[in-house]
């Protein structure tokens, strides 16, 4: 008897909302595309910026105007892993490190994981900034 493997796929609707011409359905994005864009959705969230669910979302912003030390650090790579954990189970999260471009007041996040079906590690790099 065969045994048959399955993965799942994980499918996230493309949020530009191009139609495709041929099948006149939105365009989607797959696996490793759309959890990236998740988790990019995910860091530029504060918390109680989501109706109906004040808890989605992360401490960034606030922050972002504190005196960048270490502390300041290590609390924004925390927020950013226990957000990610929480709220983006189709991930796992292997680290998140934070850098300080304090020239450009803005912030680098770096975020490795992998998706929950596979174990390629992807990294997503973003940048914050800080427009107040």
């Amino acid at each position: 008897m065969a045994t048959e493997t399955t993965t799942r796929q994980y499918v996230d609707l493309d949020l530009s909302f191009k139609v495709n011409p041929f099948t006149k359905d939105l365009y989607l994005k797959t696996d490793e595309d759309a959890v990236k864009t998740s988790i990019r959705h995910l860091l530029r969230t504060n918390n109680f910026e989501r109706p109906f669910h004040p808890e989605i979302g992360t401490q960034i912003r606030s922050l972002m105007f504190e005196n960048f030390s270490a502390a300041v650090k290590i609390a924004l790579e925390r927020t950013i892993a226990e957000s990610i954990e929480k709220f983006e189970t189709r991930a796992r999260l292997l680290k998140v490190s934070v850098d300080e471009y304090e020239d450009k007041n803005d912030l680098l996040i770096n975020v490795i994981f992998t998706l929950k079906n596979g174990n390629t590690p992807i990294t997503i790099t973003t940048s914050i900034s800080r427009v107040r």
